[in-house]
C-alpha cells in the first residue's frame, strides 16, 4: 500500500499542457475573441466592456454571469492605474477564477475517502453524457493510488452497458459487479456494496441508466437506489457525481437543476471538453448551481480525467504561449 502522501499525487491529476490542449476551441472562442478585441488599444473604454461582455455571453457564459464579471471588472479598473489590454486580460483572469472558486472545496479528497470504507460514489447523467468512460477513468486514478475498487454496473437497461463497462474496468485494473440485462438495478447495487463489505474494498464506483432528465419515473429510481445503499452502509452514498457532456452547453444547467430536485448532487464532471467551444458554461454552472466541479474530462485516454483546480483551469484558458 502507498503511503497517504504518495497516494495524493494521484488526486492532484493535473497536466497543464493536455489541459489547454484539450481547452483549445474554448480558449478560441473567449481568450482569442477578447484578445482580438483589445488589439492595439492604449487604453479600454466603456465601449470596449461592453463588446467583451457580449463575448462572454456569446460563449455559453450566460448574460448574468457575463454581466457579473463585467461589472466587478470595471469596479477594479476603478483602482488601476492603467486601463490596457494587460491590464483588464488580469482582471478578467481574477474574476474568473473568483467565480470557479465560490463552489470549490479546498479538502484532498483522500482524506474524505479515508475517513469512510468503502467510500461509495454513485455516478448519474443523461444518455451520451459519458458516464461509463468517466467512471472507468475515476477507477483508474484511484487504483493507480494504490486504493482497491469496485465497480457497479447498475445500468441495466442498456444491453451494452455491462460490455462497455467491463472494458474499462478491465482496462483499471478493477473488480466490477454486474446482473444481466434487464434485472433490477437496486439489487446489483446491493450485491456490489455486499461484495465490497466482503472485500473490505476502499471505493465503490456505481454506474447507473442513462436517463433524461424529465423522465420523473426514472428519475425516481435514483432515490430507490440510494435507499439500498443506505440498508447496507448508513451512510452510503458518500457523493452523488453528475457526468455533463460539456457540448450541450446552456442545456447542462437544466439537466443539473433537474437532477438537483430529485437527488442531492455533491460534484460535477464535465466531460468532451476538447471537443467543444462550448467549454464557458463551467462558469454559469458555478455561478447558479453553487455544486463543486470535481473533474473535466479533456480526452479519450485512461489518464486523461484531470483534478479541476479554479486557478489552473484559468490560466490555461488564458494562456497564449506556444510552450507552456
Amino acid at each position: 500500500m502507498l503511503l497517504s502522501g504518495e497516494r495524493m499525487k494521484i488526486f492532484k491529476n493535473l497536466n497543464f499542457d493536455k489541459l489547454k490542449s484539450g481547452l483549445n476551441k474554448t480558449r478560441d472562442k473567449i481568450f482569442t475573441r477578447i484578445t482580438e478585441t483589445i488589439a492595439g488599444k492604449a487604453k479600454l473604454d466603456e465601449i470596449t466592456l461592453e463588446e467583451i461582455e457580449e463575448i462572454l455571453v456569446t460563449s455559453d457564459i450566460g448574460i448574468d454571469t457575463a454581466n457579473l464579471i463585467i461589472n466587478k471588472t470595471r469596479e477594479s479598473l476603478l483602482h488601476e492605474k492603467g486601463r490596457g489590454p494587460e491590464d483588464v486580460l488580469r482582471i478578467l483572469e481574477k474574476e474568473l477564477i473568483g467565480l470557479l472558486k465560490g463552489s470549490f472545496s479546498n479538502s484532498t479528497e483522500f482524506e474524505k475517502i479515508s475517513s469512510q470504507k468503502p467510500y461509495v460514489i454513485l455516478v448519474v447523467g443523461v444518455n451520451g453524457a459519458g458516464k461509463t468512460t468517466t467512471i472507468g477513468k475515476m477507477a483508474y486514478n484511484y487504483k493507480k493510488s494504490g486504493l482497491s475498487v469496485l465497480i457497479g454496473s447498475a445500468d441495466t437497461f442498456r444491453a451494452a452497458a455491462n460490455e462497455q463497462l467491463e472494458i474499462w474496468a478491465q482496462r483499471a485494473g478493477v473488480s466490477i459487479i454486474k446482473h444481466d440485462s434487464g434485472a433490477d438495478p437496486s439489487a446489483v447495487v446491493f450485491d456490489t456494496l455486499t461484495a465490497a463489505k466482503n472485500k473490505n474494498t476502499d471505493v465503490v464506483l456505481i454506474d447507473t441508466a442513462g436517463r433524461l432528465h424529465t423522465k420523473e419515473n426514472l428519475m425516481q429510481e435514483l432515490n430507490k437506489i440510494k435507499r439500498v445503499m443506505s440498508k447496507v452502509y448508513q451512510y452510503a452514498p458518500n457523493e452523488i457525481f453528475l457526468v455533463i457532456d460539456a457540448n450541450n452547453g446552456q442545456n447542462a444547467l437544466s439537466q443539473t437543476k433537474e437532477f438537483q430536485k430529485y437527488i442531492d448532487l455533491t460534484g460535477l464532471i464535465l466531460t468532451k471538453l476538447d471537443g467543444t467551444a462550448k467549454g464557458g458554461v463551467i462558469f454559469q454552472l458555478c455561478m447558479e448551481n453553487k455544486i463543486p466541479i470535481k473533474y473535466v474530462g479533456i480526452g479519450e485516454r485512461i489518464d486523461d480525467l484531470q483534478n479541476f483546480v479554479p486557478d489552473i483551469f484559468v490560466k490555461a484558458l488564458f494562456d497564449n504561449n506556444e510552450h507552456s
